[in-house]
């Protein structure tokens, strides 16, 4: 079985750490596969990460707002989405450790399953099958202990002071 890791607490940082640590497989001649939940492609390392070579973004093709803000509609809606997304990457990702030793990140599935958008089983299934060249980090606030019980790195960030707290707004470039 692969090693997992939780990037997880209501502290920013978490995809920071993850894209990091892609970053780092990638510059030792690994491969790394990103794919994000819950967040569309208009963020700061979204094209920095498709232009280094050994990592590969998989995008996300739609976007549907806040999980709070949703209609019953739209959320059936997103939990298809997805679902599909989930299954495109991960195919991917058991294709590249086929090739050699790769990390999947997979961004925001902590939330997107406690949200519902996202079947738990599905990842669960995939973590319990993983090939030991798949190396898996996972980020998001409140992970499902399932998900905690079959880690082995689990970093928890936890927020102290966070300008948003003031009104201040995300800001391009930090927090996106």
């Amino acid at each position: 079985m692969a090693y997992i890791h939780i990037y997880c607490g209501d502290g920013k940082g978490k995809t920071t750490a993850a894209i990091g640590l892609a970053v780092r497989m990638a510059g030792s001649g690994g491969r790394a596969v990103l794919v994000r939940f819950l967040k569309n492609d208009d963020s700061g390392e979204v094209d920095a990460l498709r232009q280094i070579k050994g990592i590969t973004v998989i995008p996300c093709r739609k976007t549907f707002g806040f999980t709070w803000q949703m209609t019953e509609e739209q959320k059936r809606e997103a939990s298809d989405f997805f679902r599909g997304l989930f299954k495109e990457a991960s195919d991917t990702a058991l294709r590249c450790a086929k090739e050699g030793q790769t990390l999947f990140v997979m961004d925001e599935v902590c939330a997107a399953v406690r949200s519902g958008l996202l079947g738990k089983e599905q990842v669960l299934e995939f973590l319990d099958d993983c090939p030991e060249s798949l190396e898996v980090v996972m980020t998001g606030r409140d992970p499902l202990a399932e998900f905690t019980e079959r880690a082995d790195y689990i970093s928890e960030i936890r927020k102290i002071r966070h300008p948003f707290d003031d009104g201040v707004a995300a800001r391009k470039g930090i927090e996106y």
